[in-house]
């Protein structure tokens, strides 16, 4: 018999445990469809019936502690298998393990209700950012594995030029996360980059940098191709060629929009995002955990050096990049 900590019950067999945890991966899927694994000659195929029979079995405890070693989608898809799964899927217990420390933890709005329990505080932190004190970073967590993420604004980021009237702007903004964004009057240097310290993200994560911004309607010599980076601790994890353009502009000569054509072939292109602004992907990289230093990532076009204008930035995105 083996006996834990949690366990408020009689202690589980070893070969419940086996068994708890073989029934446990099936019904979240972990264990891939038409397996080819072969069979015991005694071990009958198992069905839904028999596996909720199963599941009725095991004392919750057992649950909780095998939820909340998998992600907040698998506990989600859990808590429709049977009412026993149920109770155990929303338990503090399961839902605290995919929360950030007591410390990590953004304080809630003034004046917002306190969550009703883990769960609820997950579903507030994963449904919308939370801005940070200072009001310059906001914070949210990935839905699907509960993953820190960021987005940086324009005011926290290093603009080359930024502060020179002549050049950039700062203009009010009413359907953002912040209050204003950074707008590109008209500059040939072109220099954005910002960073975040690497024990702010959550460890063994993929992370992308992204940045997001609008075109102005008269914008120009935004086509040509910039390069984007992403490093930690001073040591570089990627480096690309990028376009800020969806497509080419209608107000350039055809002859320039066939040069421009072929230089951005190979470039990484932005796309629209639902709030209407534009996203394009700076690189990525792996939050192993335990690196020390900061996640810098920037954007540059200081090559062809031709005036450029209309750039309106919110800031830089850092989340869990989806593989596959």
């Amino acid at each position: 018999q083996v006996g834990h900590p949690w366990s408020r019950t009689k202690p589980c067999t070893v070969m419940e445990w086996k068994g708890g945890f073989q029934v446990l991966r099936r019904l979240l899927q972990l264990e891939p469809r038409g397996s080819t694994e072969p069979r015991a000659e005694d071990e009958e195929a198992p069905t839904a019936t028999g596996e909720t029979c199963e599941i009725a079995r095991l004392p919750e405890e057992l649950l909780s502690v095998a939820l909340s070693l998998t992600a907040p989608r698998d506990a989600c898809r859990a808590a429709a298998v049977s009412p026993a799964f149920r109770a155990a899927a929303d338990s503090d217990a399961v839902w605290a393990c995919f929360l950030p420390s007591a410390r990590d933890l953004p304080p809630l709005a003034d004046g917002e209700p306190p969550p009703r329990s883990k769960k609820d505080l997950f579903r507030r932190l994963s449904g919308s950012p939370i801005l940070l004190p200072g009001g310059l970073v906001s914070m949210w967590l990935d839905r699907e594995t509960g993953a820190k993420c960021y987005m940086v604004a324009a005011r926290e980021l290093y603009i080359c030029w930024g502060d020179t009237p002549q050049y950039w702007t700062w203009i009010p903004l009413a359907d953002a996360r912040f209050s204003e964004s950074a707008q590109l009057r008209q500059v040939c240097w072109l220099d954005i980059c910002g960073n975040i310290h690497s024990n702010m993200l959550t460890p063994g994560s993929a992370y992308a940098a992204y940045m997001v911004y609008k075109l102005a309607d008269d914008s120009y010599g935004l086509d040509s191709p910039a390069q984007a980076s992403v490093s930690i601790g001073g040591i570089n994890r990627s480096t690309r060629k990028v376009s800020l353009q969806l497509h080419a502009g209608s107000g350039q000569q055809r002859s320039t929009r066939r040069n421009r054509r072929r230089a951005v072939e190979d470039a990484v292109l932005p796309c629209k995002r639902a709030d209407g602004w534009v996203e394009l992907e700076l690189g990525e990289f792996f939050c192993e955990g335990g690196e020390d230093g900061d996640v810098s990532f920037g954007l540059a076009e200081t090559q062809e050096l031709g005036w450029k204008s209309g750039l309106i930035v919110q800031g830089i995105e850092i989340r869990r990049k989806k593989l596959g």
